[in-house]
C-alpha cells in the first residue's frame, strides 16, 4: 500500500492523483479533505481510503474567491433606460399584431423603442422586456428582440438577446403586472407564444426558455396554472416537471401545445391564420 503525505496541502477540500492507481500526473482521481491535525481520502476510482493524524500546527485556510461574472440585480444604468422607454407602439405593435399576439396593457414590463443598438452595430426597433425574478419582482436583466413591422424579426444573427453578465435563472417577464394576477396564471417560454395564449386567456407572463420553466415556482395565492408549452423535448419536459411541482401543490395545472411536433403556440396560430 503507497504512503502519502498531504501536510502541504492547506485546510480544504482537494483533488490530487492517487498513488495507487494513477498513470498521469493530472489524474486526479483522489478526494481529499484537510483539516487542522488530520487528512482524510478516499479515491473515486480504485477505493483506497484512508487518514492521517499531524501535530497540531497554524494550517493555511483555503478560501474561494466569490464569482463576480454575472450581477444578481439589474445594473443602474439599464435600469435608466428601462426608465425611458415608451409603451409597445409603432413597430413593436405592428410586430406583435402580424404574428396574432395579443397586445399586453400599459403597466405590463414589456416596452419598446424605435433605435436600439444591436452589438453587430445595427440599430433598429425593438421589444425590450424586464425580466424580473418569479418571487421578489427584483429586476434581474432585460431580454430584447429587434423587430420589424412586418412580423418579422430583424436580419441579424441573434435577434432576441438577453443582457450580459446579468442572472437570467429565476426570471419571468411579467407581461401582466402582479396586480392582475389573482387566482389563474399562464406561462409560457417565448414572449410571442405567451402573448398568442394571451388572445385567449389572461394574464399571462413569459419565462424566457425551458430551464426557467422547469424550475418555476409554486406562488402564493395562485390555484391555477396554464403551461403553454413549446411542442419540443426540452419544451415538454420542462412542461411536465413544472406540472407536477404545481400538482403536489394542490394546484390546478393544464398544458397546452400545438399539435405539430416542433411548433410553439405562435407557430401554430400564425400558420391556422
Amino acid at each position: 500500500m503507497n504512503n502519502i503525505d498531504l501536510r502541504h496541502l492547506p485546510v480544504g477540500s482537494h483533488r490530487v492523483p492517487c498513488p495507487e492507481c494513477a498513470k498521469r500526473q493530472n489524474d486526479k482521481t483522489l478526494g481529499v479533505t484537510i483539516e487542522q491535525d488530520r487528512g482524510v481520502w478516499h479515491c473515486f476510482r480504485c477505493g483506497w481510503t484512508g487518514a492521517q493524524r499531524y501535530p497540531a500546527h497554524p494550517r493555511a485556510v483555503k478560501v474561494s474567491e466569490p464569482k463576480r461574472d454575472k450581477q444578481l440585480t439589474l445594473a443602474s444604468h439599464w435600469r435608466d433606460l428601462w426608465g425611458t422607454l415608451a409603451p409597445i407602439s409603432g413597430s413593436a405593435a405592428a410586430y406583435l399584431k402580424a404574428r396574432g399576439c395579443a397586445l399586453p396593457p400599459e403597466d405590463g414590463d414589456l416596452k419598446c423603442t424605435e433605435s436600439l443598438r444591436h452589438p453587430s452595430g445595427y440599430t433598429g426597433a425593438a421589444l425590450i422586456a424586464l425580466v424580473t425574478d418569479a418571487i421578489t419582482g427584483e429586476p434581474i436583466t432585460l431580454h430584447r428582440t429587434w423587430v420589424k413591422s412586418n412580423g418579422e424579426k430583424a436580419d441579424l444573427d441573434a435577434p432576441r438577446l438577453l443582457l450580459g453578465r446579468h442572472r437570467k435563472a429565476g426570471g419571468v417577464i411579467r407581461l401582466w403586472p402582479d396586480e392582475a394576477v389573482t387566482t389563474g396564471l399562464a406561462i409560457a417560454e417565448g414572449i410571442e407564444t405567451a402573448l398568442t395564449a394571451a388572445v385567449a386567456y389572461k394574464p399571462v407572463w413569459s419565462v424566457i426558455d425551458a430551464g426557467n420553466l422547469a424550475q418555476f415556482p409554486v406562488l402564493n395565492g395562485i390555484e391555477s396554472l396554464l403551461i403553454a408549452a413549446d411542442h419540443d423535448s426540452a419544451g415538454t419536459d420542462a412542461a411536465e416537471q413544472c406540472a407536477e411541482r404545481w400538482y403536489r401543490s394542490g394546484r390546478e395545472v393544464r398544458i397546452a401545445q400545438s399539435p405539430i411536433p416542433g411548433e410553439d403556440l405562435n407557430d401554430f396560430a400564425r400558420r391556422a391564420a
